[in-house]
């Protein structure tokens, strides 16, 4: 906020407004319509992150989360907050997220239809899964080749059409006849013991958080940062690889000596490299 106001600054304007009640953390009034100061003692509210006045992140993520599937939590945080319906979460690299495009690809349909009712913006992805024909058709003949845009952790349209079940059914015939719209990323064969060599932790920083774990699990190979979500890794070849839903990320290991390996993070420029631990 240093552009607009510093976050003193901003705070400083509370006291100027009338007319309104302010609300602000947990839904705490801090001032009343026509209130002064000598009326009653200020109500206490949560501290500010130092991202206010933006949505706090870690409720966002937790929106996006549950939207794969807990609709009761969904209702409750939608209720609380409907902007939440539009939010989005970058789950890593550069894969983002609504809670309608959660919905959209695991079939949840009364999650889907709960966030749109709160405002959520509709997508081709959503319109697939809630078998909205018409709408599919207009988009696919408005711009050719959109049936290939991959969603969400690179899943393509036409996963999004199979899990709406019956309803899209007519939607899963349409796609398929089209073509298209089950593109995904190539992947390039990996060996296991070529994967399982690259297996450790890189290190770019003095930090304790300035580390990367790659890791596999379920034979597949994934990478992650303390703390944050864990990213599978798909193999273009050369151990070259690209994290989920985000094939324009390119993610390079590289033998330095007998044992030592190190890894770059490009996007399309490296702007990261790391060195695995002996």
């Amino acid at each position: 906020m240093h552009h607009l106001l510093s976050r003193r600054s901003f705070l400083g304007v509370i006291p100027s407004l009338t007319g309104v009640g302010l609300v602000m953390g947990a839904g705490r009034v801090l001032a009343q319509a026509g209130a002064t100061p000598s009326a009653a003692p200020p109500v206490a509210a949560p501290p500010l992150s130092d991202t206010f006045p933006r949505m706090e992140l870690s409720v966002v993520q937790a929106f996006v989360g549950v939207s794969h599937g807990n609709l009761a939590e969904v209702r409750r945080m939608v209720e609380r907050q409907p902007a939440l319906a539009r939010a989005s979460w970058d789950w890593g690299c550069g894969d983002w997220e609504t809670g309608l495009g959660a919905a959209a690809h695991t079939g949840g349909r009364e999650i889907a239809e709960l966030v749109l009712a709160h405002g959520a913006h509709p997508t081709l992805f959503s319109a697939a899964m809630l078998g909205q024909l018409d709408v599919v058709k207009a988009m696919v003949t408005a711009s050719p080749g959109i049936q290939k845009t991959p969603g969400p952790h690179g899943l393509p349209l036409l996963h999004h059409a199979k899990v709406g079940g019956k309803d899209a059914a007519p939607v899963v015939a349409y796609l398929e006849s089209v073509g298209g719209a089950d593109t995904r990323a190539a992947s390039a064969p990996l060996e296991a013991a070529e994967r399982d060599a690259l297996v450790g932790r890189y290190v770019f920083g003095a930090g304790e958080r300035d580390l990367l774990e790659v890791n596999v699990q379920k034979d597949q190979l994934g990478i992650e940062r303390p703390g944050m979500t864990r990213r599978m890794l798909t193999h273009t070849g050369g151990l070259v690889f690209f994290p989920s839903g985000v094939p324009s990320v390119r993610i390079a290991f590289a033998k330095t000596g007998a044992r030592s390996w190190q890894l770059t993070v490009a996007d399309p420029e490296v702007y990261l490299t790391a060195r695995r631990e002996s």
